[in-house]
């Protein structure tokens, strides 16, 4: 019996994979995973242990053993709902941070993997259709200016109440984007077979229809 379809998006800091993902999972009735969100919920655990940032030993340890619960569009956290708390940017910040650790990434790979079960799963991050889903029936690649990108995010942290200024947010996504791309391990790339989409001009439901119209097309003959 054939696996479950994947539908694997991938893309730098506030391209917005998430939301896309999120709408096409919604649509096409599939289960989502937000693989950056296991990241987070190590640094979070790691903040909260007291563990550094470059003590990758620990930090595995950490990402092996968390105890955590997804429900719809909450996370919980050793029984505690840190779906805001995650979010955070310095949650954000240190989880970039944790990502280029190779120990980390393989404590975490069956985790996400653990994700596809019927009828079907759309991940987004920034190694689903390289390293955690190579065989996606879809791969799609979401890229925007860094500029579109961190404009986007400072709407997005101001209208939480958040105090922040748009050229430090833009040093980061920068900063960012260059720790993901040069990492050992599973840098930030498109996979070769990937269909690139660049979301610097286009609204959410527009990228999202990209998606859906293509994922569609794929996934039907496999469910009948």
């Amino acid at each position: 019996m054939a696996p479950p379809p994947v539908v694997a998006i991938d893309g730098p800091a506030a391209s917005g994979k998430g939301t896309v993902a999120q709408g096409v999972a919604q649509a096409l009735g599939l289960h989502y995973l937000d693989s950056g969100s296991l990241y987070r919920l190590v640094a979070l655990k790691a903040s909260r242990e007291g563990v550094a940032a470059n003590d990758e030993a620990r930090l595995a340890t950490l990402a092996r053993l968390l105890e955590v619960e997804f429900d719809r569009h909450r996370i919980r956290l050793e029984d505690g709902d840190v779906t805001e708390e995650l979010r955070a940017e310095p949650v954000s910040a240190a989880a970039s941070r944790i990502a280029v650790l190779p120990s980390v990434r393989t404590a975490l790979l069956s985790r996400q993997r653990a994700f596809r079960r019927p009828p079907g799963l759309v991940a987004d991050g920034r190694d689903m259709g390289t390293v955690v889903f190579p065989d996606a029936i879809l791969k799609i690649y979401l890229m925007a200016s860094a500029e579109a990108r961190a404009g986007r995010r400072y709407k997005q942290l101001i209208e939480k109440g958040n105090s922040v200024t748009l050229e430090g947010l833009l040093l980061d996504i920068r900063e960012r984007d260059a720790r993901d791309s040069a990492r050992a391990a599973a840098p930030l790339k498109a996979a070769a077979d990937a269909l690139i989409l660049d979301t610097t001009e286009m609204t959410i439901d527009a990228s999202i229809a990209f998606v859906l119209e293509r994922a569609k097309a794929m996934i039907a003959p496999t469910s009948g």
